[in-house]
């Protein structure tokens, strides 16, 4: 009887893995980074990327997460709304150039937009915070690791901001609010997975969080900037 629980188990798990992209390891590793992030940060950091075999491997995650990022991206419409913070001379310029109406060129624009931010973002996003992962921790992590703790961080906090990632798409004062409301979120996740690791004491934990938050706005400027460009380029030529 235990043998049968256990395969159907298993079989559940591998349907949820072929179909979802998740399986049960991966999901019960979401779990853990809700109700206790430090945990799942130390089974990684000291057990290697598996934790020991009770979790998912980080990067396996974060790219899971960013593909479903990807789709609510996708069904929000994308990134086109980005074009019109452009100055109107030089948009108007570039649609003469390509000789498409104004609709024709922001599509093209925006299908290669949509398909760029979030994989340009998320990589950056690793880049530019592992050197404060490794400069805060005790140890001695080297660029494994501490790739490996910035992960373990960007896996919290977008576990906390996916369920409203639905909001954070657009130009509108909500979508404003909801980026206030995931900055929020990052320091809150930052404290909660960090305690003892990376900071000893909640007053240099916020300063601290703060920091990854500015770096990660940087991120957030440099991957704007990149991804208009592509899509000002798709836009003409594709």
């Amino acid at each position: 009887m235990f043998g049968e629980k256990e395969a159907s188990k298993q079989v559940l798990n591998d349907l949820s893995d072929d179909t979802l992209g998740f399986g049960g390891t991966d999901l019960r590793t979401v779990r853990d980074l809700l109700i206790r992030p430090k945990a799942v940060l130390e089974a990684w950091m000291a057990h290697g990327p598996m934790g020991g075999g009770a979790y998912s491997r980080p990067l396996k995650l974060y790219l899971a997460l960013n593909a479903i990022l990807m789709l609510i991206c996708f069904l929000r419409g994308g990134f086109g709304y980005l074009l019109d913070a452009l100055p109107p001379e030089l948009l108007t310029s570039v649609l003469e150039q390509s000789g498409k109406s104004r609709d024709a060129f922001v599509g093209d624009a925006d299908n290669w937009m949509s398909l760029v931010m979030v994989p340009l973002t998320a990589s950056l996003l690793i880049v530019f915070t592992t050197p404060l992962f490794r400069w805060w921790d005790p140890e001695d992590l080297k660029w494994r690791r501490g790739v490996r703790a910035s992960l373990a961080y960007l896996n919290a906090w977008t576990v906390l901001m996916l369920p409203f990632s639905w909001f954070m798409y657009g130009a509108s004062a909500v979508a404003m609010a909801f980026t206030v409301l995931f900055s929020l979120m990052g320091v809150v996740a930052f404290l909660r997975m960090g305690r003892g690791r990376w900071y000893k004491s909640y007053g240099p934990g916020v300063g601290k969080s703060l920091i990854v938050l500015l770096a990660m706005q940087i991120v957030g400027a440099i991957a704007t900037c990149i991804v208009v460009a592509v899509g000002i380029f798709a836009g003409r030529f594709a």
